[in-house]
């Protein structure tokens, strides 16, 4: 079983610990954080150093792969760290064992996909992406990297879903549907037509905000 770090010891960080060890797929050995001491423990899971350590440890054997936990309010932030330390140390992909995950699919390094979840035919998961419990991805459709899918979302076939998007709790994207990259949904947002323009969306159908 490798050995996982995770970035941030947060809500969303703790959630991987969780799911990591109880869908029994890798030893958590500790969080990187900048906001917590180190060497304290959160939630009996030590915080091994700050996020300028991480390739140290890692060349020094302290774990094996790393994944990020920093949440859809730092979608940006979560993108530098990939794009900094993909190419120094190895990420882990984690797929909850209740998820359906089709063959086809084609799914990139650092992505978190929780409980209940199914990728169909052809879909197309890129780099740092998280996936949230029961959302729906139909055949053919593509999220960019670094996007956060939130619960319950349904994605029908042939969608193309931009780089560091949130796509909200309940939302709905029917078909042939093409989101550009910085846009967030509300919860339970329709959205019926091409979304080509960054910003928040809210409605049924969807309208722009901000």
């Amino acid at each position: 079983m490798k050995k996982l770090a995770i970035i941030g010891s947060g809500d969303l960080g703790q959630l991987i610990a969780y799911h990591a060890m109880h869908d029994k797929q890798f030893e958590v050995v500790g969080f990187f954080d900048d906001f917590a001491e180190t060497n304290s423990f959160v939630n009996t899971i030590q915080v091994l150093g700050k996020i300028s350590d991480i390739e140290t440890e890692y060349n020094q054997g302290a774990f094996d792969v790393i994944i990020c936990g920093i949440g859809y309010n730092h979608l940006s932030f979560r993108e530098k760290l990939y794009n900094d330390l993909h190419n120094k140390v190895e990420f882990a992909t984690i797929i909850h064992s209740s998820c359906y995950v089709d063959a086809s699919c084609r799914i990139g390094k650092g992505v978190f996909m929780l409980p209940g979840s199914v990728l169909d035919l052809n879909t197309v998961i890129d780099d740092n992406v998280v996936i949230n419990v029961s959302c729906t991805i139909a055949h053919d459709s593509k999220v960019g990297a670094h996007t956060f899918i939130s619960p319950s979302v349904a994605i029908a076939g042939f969608v193309s879903i931009g780089i560091r998007c949130n796509i909200g709790i309940n939302t709905t994207i029917i078909d042939n549907i093409e989101i550009v990259s910085d846009v967030q949904t509300g919860g339970g947002t329709v959205v019926n037509k091409n979304i080509l323009n960054k910003g928040l969306y809210v409605g049924n159908p969807h309208r722009f905000i901000r």
